[in-house]
């Protein structure tokens, strides 16, 4: 775990010793030698830490390890608060009088004397731990990183990620989810509690959810959900709402057998088949639930030995040997997979690491030695935990720093994938490679832990990449160990009132704020807060000035409303995030934070940004908007930002949205086309009179994959096609604008796989412009974007489309789709469209349609529908489900659902 520590540091110091030498001036000889010292050490860690982790380690070494680990959390300290005395002085100096600066300069003095001293003191220490490693014998190894994978990391389309999202349940829970499907949807009309029992890591909630979301269980309970944290709010709730309903509730991971207690008198037993489902590690809570309903218990075996090495050779062997193992490693596969005794999880997580590893004997023989005797302990999850860790021990220094991050979030939390990645880059964990951008090599580890089981895929983006991520509870406890013992971070959680160790982040878990007025370690790197109470401005202010190491402050959902002056004296913050709180202003202080990568304004209430922010040079995310969910859809809806000018100052940004034009005029537009990194672009407000100043502006985005364009009025007619260089690598396009006709550059851009036009009152067919584009996954034509009255898809057109929607089109009288058109459809949504009384004809040739929607049709049009007497249901009949949607009052919607196979066929197919 040194490995990590020093590596990291060295990472840290190289930058400064050449690009930002003359930060160190005074102490630059100084940091050198403590490099030079840390690099020699670098060589012998892999052994120390491993021979530090030995159980039966007497000599020492653990010692020394530790000794190592504290010398370089020293040396960040100092050089962060050299760094900081440095730029303050500097600051000073530019914009006060003579006898101001003589006056800062003494009072500078001492405590720059003070971080120069410890700075000798730090170069001596590290000069004795180097000489008293020599007693210890280690081994060298020939490079830099943990383990092999380290010089040999294999990256993977990130699209790739996504065929992991039920991996885990492939292979050997067939028969359990049809016993318990069937239990779901038919048997007694009484109340009936489904409780899975099992250890951790057996599959538990990956089988809940694969029986939650089978086709048969989604026909006899449509989805719904309550969104509080209030317990009785939630019972109140659910007990009105189901009363005349079948319904079905899972509640995950139970701990406590009072738990069913609680919330039973909100599931009435309407005598209409509700069902509930638990799962669970306590027998006792599965038979609880026996005192007041029918319980049907499911107890969660080990896989057989076929299903145990079907699902390692699927993980072992997912990129190459077409999933089958070799047959020089046979022998040696049938030991690992004897050892892990049936537990999924352990042979997940073992597979995926052996998958990144050379398919030798040698090296797989290596890996099976190490495991010894702990893999056949699963029935204890502490050996299960040594098992585990065996992935985080074989991970790079710089993916280990990347994982335990992860710890930092709340257990089971969704983990917004952008944002974790933003961190990671703020925090120094992204190395730069050429011609790739940070956050695409951030994305490349992320698809690295999850190729290696280590993070778990909850959601996928439509293009297939993954948005929300999560950690598996096993692996959470394995991290928060860690983290303690490196002082990576310490969660502060609900059962402590404070904490008086040292660490280099802190994340808060539900804890009030007073528990954080007594920490007073003041040299912290990072802050995450979740589920906070109360956030008062004075403690703000004191916070802001007593922290000033931070480069990382998450206040995203916090009960904020105030940024204090103080924030400015941050001068190592790389990422703020304000999202979703009630901030309304920035502080002009703002522009003092140089180093800042990630301003996150998205749902709070500053609407300005002041004009010192154009000083922000290092700013890579400039993310500004509010949407108001209260409102119906339209151009109102969302609000951006508005910007002064000097943004063509920020040479780095990568994502700007949303800018209002209406504030800064053509002068701010022509500013954009200084913006030459840009990935992302958001702006409102667009006239007739800016129009071409923007394209000319977008012109020059030769790098632009985004681009959002909205104008002033739904009236407003705007012409994009004086865009004369669109830009090649664009990937999604948004246009929520008057355009009367298409860019004819549209069909060009042969890397787009979105797109969404809104009000733009087209009356030529659309789909012309769009039905050759290679690589286009997801359409909508929607709010009066077109005013014909046919739509027709043609054969051979939409080779890729996966998702398309066509709302809010009142003059659609016609839709037509030829047989070959859209052969890859999965999900398409209609209406409203008062004039289209039929069906549309060629649904019936969409094979791989799973999800079909209709909004507020005409009556004729869903009376055709129904499963007994409708005269079109015959074109619909190969869609697992089809929803009829009706609104109720303002922006909601009520479903019906249409069921196609029949409780006759259902009895058949699981009895």
């Amino acid at each position: 775990m040194a490995e990590t520590t020093i590596s990291s540091l060295i990472d840290k110091l190289i930058p400064l010793l050449t690009e930002e030498a003359k930060l160190l001036r005074g102490i630059r000889g100084e940091v050198a030698v403590i490099e030079k010292e840390l690099k020699s050490l670098q060589f012998f860690l892999k052994d120390a830490d491993a021979r530090a982790a030995a159980e039966e380690d007497t000599s020492g070494v653990k010692t020394w390890v530790e000794e190592l680990r504290e010398v370089a959390f020293r040396i960040d300290v100092a050089i962060d608060e050299y760094l900081l005395h440095v730029v303050q002085h500097h600051r000073r100096g530019s914009f006060i009088g003579f006898l101001q600066k003589i006056t800062h300069l003494l009072k500078s003095l001492k405590p720059r004397h003070k971080i120069a001293t410890e700075i000798q003191e730090i170069k001596a220490l590290m000069q004795e731990i180097n000489e008293r490693s020599k007693r210890y014998g280690f081994e060298s190894t020939d490079h830099q990183g943990s383990s092999s994978a380290a010089r040999n990391i294999t990256w993977h389309d990130p699209r790739m990620a996504s065929l992991f999202l039920d991996d885990i349940d492939i292979v050997g829970i067939e028969t359990s989810r049809d016993e318990l499907l069937g239990t779901l949807v038919g048997g007694s009309s009484h109340r009936t509690v489904i409780s899975v029992v099992g250890m951790g890591g057996q599959g538990k909630t990956t089988l809940a959810k694969k029986v939650y979301d089978h086709q048969m269980a989604r026909k006899e309970f449509p989805p719904e959900g309550i969104d509080s944290t209030d317990k009785m709010l939630v019972i109140n709730k659910a007990r009105e709402y189901l009363r005349e309903k079948r319904y079905v509730v899972v509640f995950d991971d139970v701990w406590e057998i009072g738990f069913w207690g609680e919330i039973e008198h909100a599931l009435l037993d309407n005598e209409k088949g509700g069902r509930v489902m638990i799962t669970t590690r306590k027998w006792e809570v599965a038979n609880f639930c026996k005192k007041s309903s029918l319980v049907h218990v499911h107890e969660l075996h080990p896989l057989l030995p076929n299903d145990a090495w079907e699902l390692f050779c699927k993980r072992a062997f997912q990129f190459d040997y077409g999933g089958h193992c070799p047959p020089e490693l046979e022998k040696l596969s049938h030991y690992i997979v004897e050892k892990c005794e049936g537990l999924p999880l352990a042979i997940v997580a073992i597979g995926g690491l052996l998958s990144t590893k050379d398919k030798t004997i040698f090296e797989w023989k290596n890996l099976y030695d190490s495991l010894g005797f702990e893999l056949g302990r699963n029935p204890h999850l502490a050996g299960v935990n040594k098992i585990l860790s065996l992935s985080y021990e074989d991970l790079p220094y710089n993916l280990r720093s990347c994982f335990l991050y992860l710890g930092m979030y709340p257990e089971d939390y969704s983990i917004n994938c952008v944002r974790l990645i933003r961190q990671w880059i703020a925090e120094g964990f992204v190395k730069e490679i050429k011609n790739k951008t940070l956050e695409e090599v951030a994305r490349e580890y992320l698809n690295e832990l999850i190729h290696r089981s280590l993070v778990q895929v909850s959601e996928v983006d439509f293009d297939g990449r993954v948005r929300i991520c999560r950690l598996h509870d096993l692996f959470r406890e394995i991290v928060l160990q860690k983290m303690e013992d490196l002082s990576f971070c310490h969660v502060l959680s609900k059962e402590e009132s404070s904490f008086e160790g040292r660490t280099r982040r802190l994340s808060t878990d539900g804890v009030s704020y007073n528990a954080l007025k007594g920490f007073e370690d003041k040299h912290i790197h990072s802050l995450l807060l979740f589920d906070l109470d109360e956030l008062p401005k004075s403690f703000m202010i004191t916070f802001f000035a007593n922290f000033k190491l931070l480069k990382v402050m998450d206040f995203e959902d916090a009960p904020l409303d105030h940024i204090p002056e103080d924030v400015g004296s941050l001068f190592h913050l790389r990422y703020l995030s304000l999202r979703n709180t009630r901030v309304e202003m920035l502080p002009k202080s703002i522009g003092k934070l140089q180093n800042l990568e990630t301003l996150d304004l998205k749902q709070s209430l500053v609407s300005d940004i002041p004009v010192e922010i154009k000083k922000l040079h290092k700013l890579r995310h400039l993310i500004a908007y509010y949407c108001d969910y209260k409102e119906d859809y339209s151009l109102s809806w969302q609000k951006g930002i508005k910007i002064q000018k000097g943004i063509g100052c920020l040479k780095d940004l990568q994502k700007l949205y949303h800018v209002e034009l209406n504030h800064g005029g053509v002068d701010l537009i022509k500013e954009l086309g200084k913006l030459r990194q840009l990935r992302k672009l958001g702006v409102k407000n667009l006239t007739k009179e800016t129009m071409r100043a923007l394209c000319a502006s977008i012109g020059k985005m030769n790098h632009l994959e985004s681009l959002d364009v909205s104008s002033f009025s739904e009236d407003e007619i705007i012409d994009l096609q004086s865009i004369s260089s669109p830009p090649q690598c664009l990937q999604r396009l948004y246009l929520q604008c008057c355009l009367e006709k298409l860019p004819e550059w549209i069909p060009q851009l042969q890397h787009l796989v979105r797109i969404r036009i809104f009000w733009s009152k087209l009356s030529d067919d659309p789909l012309k412009a769009f039905q050759n584009l290679p690589n286009l996954l997801d359409l909508s034509i929607s709010n009066e974007a077109y005013i014909g009255e046919q739509l027709h898809f043609q054969k051979g057109g939409f080779p890729k489309l996966k998702c398309l929607s066509l709302k809010d089109l009142n003059g659609l009288y016609s839709l037509t789709i030829d047989e070959g058109a859209s052969p890859l459809l999965e999900s398409l949504v209609i209406g409203p469209s008062p004039q289209l009384k039929e069906v549309p004809s060629g649904i019936q040739h969409l094979r791989n349609l799973k999800d079909l929607r209709f909004f507020d049709m005409p009556k004729e049009f869903e009376e055709s529908l129904d499963p007994e007497q409708g005269s079109s249901f015959w074109i619909v009949e190969h869609v697992p489900i089809i929803y009829l949607r009706h609104k109720i009052g303002t922006g909601y919607y009520d479903y019906e659902w249409i069921r196609i196979l029949h409780s006759k066929q259902i009895n058949q197919n699981f009895l």
